[in-house]
Order: C-alpha cells, then sequence, then structure tokens
C-alpha cells in the first residue's frame, strides 16, 4: 500500500496543467452534500466538482449548487446507474469519485491525485482506515473483507479494500469502462475491470468517519452484500469462462462416475443391466459434463477476443502524466471533442 509521501512534494498539479474532475454522485444526502462540496473545493482548489442527483426526495440538489457544486440529475436510480452516467458525460485528465455522506477524507484527494499523475496509474483506491464503530460496522468489515478475499482468488490479490467508494481515475480507464452494474456492486466491477486489464494500479490509505448527523446510509448489509457477491460470480463467468463451466463439468462428471459404478459392477457380475433409468441418466450428466467443457472453451476464445478490443480501446487513449506532444489519432479526435465540449458548457 503506498503512502502519503507525495503530499511532500511540490503538487504534481502544479507541475501540470491538468483537469481534474471531483465526482459525487448523492441520494438523500443534503444534510452531508454541502461540507462535502466545500471541503473538496478547499482541498483541491483546481478541480471542478460535480454533484449527480439520483432522484432526492430533499434539498440534496439545492444544497450542493449554493455550495458551489455542478449539479446535475440522472433518473435511473442506483449508484452504478450514476456512475455510468458521470462517466459518459464528463470528460477531464484526472476523476475522483467519493461518495456524498461525509465519509471520506477530502484532504487525502491531493496526495491520491499526485500519486496517480507521478507514477502514471490508472486507479488509486481511498483505502478506509477507521476506529469508529459508527463508521465501518463489523458486519461491513466482515463482508468488505470477505468479498476482497473472493476477487482476490478469483482475479488477483492487488487490492486490500474493493468497496472502497473513494477513487482517482485516469481517462483512459473511465473512458474504457463499460460499466453494467446499477448499484453498489459497481465498486467490484471498476476493481475487476482493472484487474482484468492488468492496469497499473494503487491504494493509498485514507481516514473514514462516521456520517453527518441525519444522513442514513443507503447500503443494506445482506441485500447488497448478496448482490455484490452475485456480480462477482456473473463477472467470473464472463471473464474466466473456461475454469468457469470446467468446474461445473467436473461436478457434473464426478456425479456421472458416482451413478455408474454401482451400475458396471452389476454388469461385471451378472452380465444384466437392472437400473436401465440411472444408466441413461448417468449417460446424460456426462454428455452435459463434456458441453459444460466445450462451451467453457469456445466462450474463453470469445472473451479472449473482447478483452483485446478493450486493452486496443485503452491503448489509444492518452495516460496520465506529462506527455511528449505525439498522439494517436483516437486521443486526436477525442482532444478534439472535449475542447469542443468544454467551449459549449463555458
Amino acid at each position: 500500500m503506498s503512502g502519503n509521501s507525495h503530499g511532500n512534494s511540490r503538487s504534481a498539479r502544479e507541475r501540470r496543467e491538468v483537469r481534474v474532475a471531483v465526482l459525487i454522485p448523492c441520494y438523500n444526502e443534503a444534510a452531508a452534500i454541502g461540507r462535502v462540496v466545500r471541503d473538496f473545493k478547499r482541498a483541491v482548489p483546481d478541480a471542478e466538482v460535480y454533484v449527480y442527483d439520483n432522484n432526492s426526495v430533499d434539498a440534496t440538489a439545492s444544497v450542493a449548487a449554493v455550495a458551489g457544486a455542478v449539479v446535475r440529475k440522472e433518473t435511473l436510480q442506483g449508484k452504478g446507474n450514476v456512475v455510468r452516467r458521470m462517466f459518459a458525460d464528463i470528460y477531464a485528465d484526472v476523476y475522483v469519485m467519493v461518495d456524498g455522506d461525509g465519509t471520506y477524507d477530502a484532504a487525502s484527494c491531493a496526495a491520491m491525485v499526485d500519486l496517480l499523475l507521478d507514477d502514471k496509474l490508472d486507479m488509486v483506491v481511498g483505502c478506509r482506515i477507521s476506529n469508529e464503530r459508527e463508521a465501518y460496522r463489523s458486519g461491513h468489515r466482515f463482508g468488505n473483507a470477505l468479498l476482497t478475499g473472493f476477487v482476490a482468488k478469483l482475479f488477483g490479490s492487488r487490492f486490500t479494500d474493493i468497496l472502497s467508494g473513494y477513487r482517482a481515475f485516469s481517462s483512459r480507464f473511465v473512458k474504457s469502462f463499460p460499466g453494467l452494474a446499477a448499484g453498489f456492486e459497481v465498486e467490484a466491477e471498476l476493481t475487476v475491470h482493472a484487474l482484468e486489464l492488468r492496469m497499473p494500479v494503487s491504494e493509498i490509505a485514507t481516514p473514514y468517519g462516521a456520517r453527518s448527523e441525519g444522513s442514513v446510509s443507503k447500503l443494506k448489509t445482506y441485500r447488497d452484500g448478496w448482490k455484490i457477491l452475485l456480480l462477482i460470480t456473473w463477472l467470473y463467468k464472463n471473464e474466466r469462462p473456461l475454469q468457469f463451466f470446467s468446474a461445473i463439468g467436473g461436478v457434473l462428471a464426478i456425479a456421472s462416475v458416482a451413478l455408474a459404478i454401482p451400475i458396471v459392477e452389476t454388469y461385471v457380475t451378472t452380465g444384466l443391466v437392472p437400473r436401465l433409468p440411472t444408466a441413461v441418466l448417468s449417460t446424460g450428466i456426462m454428455l452435459l459434463a463434456f458441453l459444460s467443457f466445450a462451451s467453457g472453451l469456445i466462450l474463453d476464445t470469445v472473451t479472449r477476443g473482447r478483452k483485446e478490443v478493450k486493452r486496443l480501446i485503452y491503448l489509444s487513449l492518452r495516460p496520465p502524466g506529462r506527455h511528449d506532444g505525439h498522439v494517436s489519432p483516437q486521443q486526436a479526435a477525442f482532444d478534439d471533442f472535449v475542447s469542443k465540449r468544454t467551449v459549449q458548457e463555458q
């Protein structure tokens, strides 16, 4: 895990002209959003702060606007839907995503951006450090550790907090991220995207505090934990189809053999097959096992081709940090579009 040593050096944002966007998805966070916006505008004064209101029924949007944020709206309910909309709408060199509940430390933002730029990373995760029981409940700690371990087993161990909502991204990460999740499982999807494309990533410790008074958590421990687990399984099926379907085929093959052993023993002893339905069932299950394995082989080829396309799209975009002036045609078109979009917004 990376430390906070970059904070002692001259700011990377002073050395390079970069566009930094702070993205804050919000749902009924009127009690905290004003302070969050002000804290981030103070911590990174050169950044533009965007608040995306997700059908709040309180004064979230107006409070954020008064605090100085650019306020926009996403009507599809769910954090994943908001993140997908933010990534599509906003154009910047560095993106910082943070929750609007006031639990994350705005002072860590500069260090996260500096680390991303200095080391040319694509994602920096704010790894939550807290001793407050109210801030990080034991059930959430256990669930996070369980899911983080599960992801580490399936996709590789490069993160210690896959569910953190505090992250800094490069432009090429954001614009190559497909974003299919609808809810809180989006953090797991972001993590797997980085792991599958083998992007340069890091973590940085950041304080994690209790919610502001009047702010209520929207995360349901068991319901959302189950959704995240299902998403990870679904991603495993999509990204590791040969392993996934081979495991299913292996279980089916073992079941088929277990059913066939008594039948074979009887046939060897008597020359008869008295349990014909069981023999047919065993044969059918073994056929399914081979079909499962064949499906894994076919889908593995498809997945490899899809991963190559995603990698090429990722490589066509400019990396973070200082540039030598040479850009790809795709990046030149992207820069031209961003310039026109910026003029239109102004």
